[in-house]
Formats: structure tokens, sequence, C-alpha cells
């Protein structure tokens, strides 16, 4: 996948699975100017969710849905 086909808030995932993750910025690293993907994301740490963030290459993620929710909501009307 293409670097430019990501952008900030767009929501991806490992190719090879994992959590899904928000991409922060895109561009390229500053060492070896390679084109890179920050993201974020939160993982469970004991009790707590704690974010976590990473640089990927563009290569190794790809685009996901947005998760659907296991709850509904109602709204009440007096």
């Amino acid at each position: 996948m293409d670097m430019a086909e990501f952008k900030p808030g767009d929501l991806v995932q490992l190719r090879s699975g994992g959590p899904i993750m928000t991409v922060e910025q895109v561009g390229k690293t500053a060492m070896l100017q390679e084109d890179a993907v920050w993201c974020v994301w939160f993982e469970k740490v004991g009790s707590r969710q704690v974010a976590q963030n990473k640089t990927f290459a563009p290569v190794v993620l790809e685009k996901v849905e947005k998760p659907r929710t296991a709850y509904s909501v109602g709204v009440v009307r007096a």
C-alpha cells in the first residue's frame, strides 16, 4: 500500500493482525528518509488503558472499518 493512501485519522491494522490503530501522521523518517506511518492505539495494562504508539512502513498496514459497538443507544422522551 502506498503512503499516500493513508491520512491522519484513518483506522489501520497490521496485515498480520493486532489491534486497530489510528494514524497520527504520515511522512518520512528523520534519519533514513523512508516512508512511514505514525500510529497510536490503546492497550490494556492491568486494569488501565494505556496509549501506545509506533511508526510503521506503509506496506505492513491496511485500512480497516470502524468496529461496531456491542451496545446500542436509545432516546427516551418525556
